[in-house]
């Protein structure tokens, strides 16, 4: 055979090769490798100091870098040994001492002992920006050995040992002070690194682009199947899908709802909607006129379509909430007084409050939330049947949240999801008069009795007693109508279908698992 021919013969086998590689894309086939896990997000992060960070994103990145006293057990939102192997608390719960297991290391190789568990929580409690405030009683931290720590609390604080589970909880590598910067305590260093004793650490950051996740070798757990996990930032949704059916993503988070009703058809991924205790709710300014008259706030609660916004907005995949603590945190009243849309009894509570109409109330909303415009429609809609116009303003989010920390609105859409498990992050948080404003209670709503109730149910460690004090609490929140509580939502997650050991625990939303993951 002549060179010339050898040489068609080779272009024409390329081809055939590249036109094969190219239907083999088409039809969505795995591209990532098998030790290899590609997840696509959102927004990229700001933030990745523990001590500092409030947001899921960045938790998703570096919670698995990180390991803490106690983890999360499964899908429960019961906690169990992490670095702790086992601990004690005093008759007067002011006492904790944690034992801690002696193999764990950063993933410099240096040990996991006391003193950098006493570190952590020193630099947490001064730098003091936010994650903190899990812990508003710890007094002391000693290191009684090199692998015993005693927490001196100077009150009770029932949650203390769920708190611990928390991302700001994760232990760091006192060597993070080679770096600190003008007594920052290292957090310029900290926010784009990771120095941690996780089963992984962070090995690359390009903003906007991806983080990229590899084994931390000196982990002292079982080491995990997948040896890199590249998080990709994919701001389009179209886009996130696409990657997804293209095998180009293993998992997409975040895709909106009609999507999922689409895919949900598809033969190369699973759709898994998963129970949360991610909630949404209208506030409404209760100091405010008209909004600080209790009969108004009943008569808005009862023009409010729940069923109509479940099923338009979120497209089933929702529930009405009842109370303020939502089903499947301990706590819950599942028979308590829940609003429903009663437009005649909202128009007769309208009457008994003596609020002249026609009014109008802004609705103040961002577009961080797609459900966010929709819900201030169907309130637009509905409350117009009372002679009340709900003019509509759009803000961008950092805005939003200024006015919302100001009281600067009437009506204004928020979500919230508890940082761990214990009622004390909807009932303390959400009506305490202290925590007005973006510290939780953003409907700036005040009565004596609540205050009492709930500050006396977060410094008793029976929760039985617990339990009965906040219910007492919770119906006279529900009486007096304080927020619109809208829903409970599910989470929805879509996964390549050669992703297995996934485990979506409700505290841990796009908090993945990766070290217990695996791809066939």
């Amino acid at each position: 055979m002549s060179s010339t021919r050898s040489r068609l013969w080779l272009v024409l086998a390329l081809t055939a090769l590249l036109a094969f590689s190219a239907v083999l894309g088409a039809c969505g086939g795995p591209k990532v490798p098998k030790d290899t896990l590609v997840v696509g997000i959102a927004d990229d992060v700001d933030n990745l100091d523990p001590a500092v960070t409030m947001t899921n994103s960045s938790w998703g990145v570096t919670y698995w870098c990180y390991e803490r006293l106690v983890d999360y057990k499964g899908s429960t939102t019961e906690v169990g040994p992490a670095l702790a192997k086992s601990w004690t608390v005093s008759p007067d719960g002011l006492e904790w001492v944690f034992v801690l297991r002696d193999n764990a290391k950063f993933d410099d190789g240096s040990k996991v002992n006391a003193a950098a568990v006493k570190f952590t929580f020193e630099r947490l409690l001064a730098i003091a920006k936010g994650p903190n405030d899990a812990f508003p009683t710890v007094e002391t931290i000693d290191a009684v050995s090199e692998y015993e720590v005693k927490f001196v609390l100077n009150d009770p604080f029932p949650p203390f040992l769920y708190a611990l589970a928390n991302n700001g909880a994760s232990i760091v590598n006192p060597k993070v002070m080679a770096q600190e910067k003008s007594g920052d305590w290292g957090q310029a260093y900290l926010s784009a690194k990771t120095m941690g004793s996780g089963p992984y650490k962070l090995a690359e950051w390009v903003k906007d682009s991806h983080h990229k996740l590899v084994l931390n070798t000196n982990y002292g757990g079982t080491a995990p199947s997948l040896k890199t996990v590249m998080i990709k930032i994919v701001k389009d949704p179209s886009a996130r899908r696409l990657q997804l059916e293209k095998g180009d993503l293993d998992i997409a988070a975040e895709l909106p709802l009609d999507m999922l009703k689409q895919l949900e058809k598809s033969d190369q991924v699973n759709v898994r909607t998963y129970p949360s205790l991610s909630v949404s709710y209208v506030y409404l300014n209760c100091q405010r006129a008209p909004l600080n008259n209790v009969k108004f706030r009943q008569a808005l609660s009862y023009a409010t379509d729940y069923a109509g916004i479940i099923s338009g907005v979120y497209l089933g995949r929702a529930t009405q909430m009842r109370g303020p603590v939502p089903n499947g945190m301990w706590g819950h009243q599942k028979d308590i007084r829940q609003y429903s849309y009663l437009l005649e009894e909202a128009k007769a509570l309208l009457a008994e409050s003596e609020v002249k109409t026609p009014l109008t109330l802004r609705y103040l909303y961002a577009d961080r939330d797609p459900n966010w415009e929709p819900i201030g429609l169907s309130l637009q809609s509905t409350f117009k049947e009372l002679g009340i116009t709900v003019e509509m303003q759009k803000l961008a989010y950092a805005t939003m949240r200024e006015n919302l920390d100001k009281g600067e609105f009437d009506l204004a859409i928020g979500n919230w999801t508890p940082d761990f498990a214990d009622p004390y992050m909807f009932m303390n948080y959400w009506f305490q008069t202290n925590n007005w404003g973006l510290a939780g209670n953003r409907s700036f709503y005040g009565n004596a009795q609540v205050d009492t109730l709930v500050r006396q149910a977060a410094r008793i460690t029976d929760q039985a007693e617990r339990t009965n004090i906040y219910a007492h609490a919770q119906e006279i929140i529900m009486d007096e109508a304080p927020y619109i509580f809208l829903v409970q939502k599910s989470y929805d997650l879509v996964l390549r279908k050669n992703v297995e050991g996934f485990v979506c625990n409700p505290m841990l939303l796009d908090m993945f698992n990766f070290h217990q993951m695996s791809k066939k």
